[in-house]
């Protein structure tokens, strides 16, 4: 399992758990297909931004 910090290790269609950014206090997450990667830069502290077929938009905290 991977953290969500490289773009390298994301892809469209991949199971993910993201945090949403009203959930970042809690650290709640919600698992999805990613549909879109939204983070133009190859990695990102708090995790690579994507949406999910859901159309939930959040932060990449583990790639299953």
């Amino acid at each position: 399992m991977k953290n969500g910090n490289h773009k390298k290790d994301i892809t469209i269609g991949a199971k993910v758990e993201v945090v949403q950014k009203h959930h970042q206090r809690t650290g709640e997450l919600t698992s999805g297909v990613v549909s879109k990667i939204l983070t133009k830069s190859a990695t990102h502290p708090h995790g690579i931004k994507v949406q999910l077929d859901s159309r939930i938009v959040g932060r990449v905290k583990k790639v299953l």
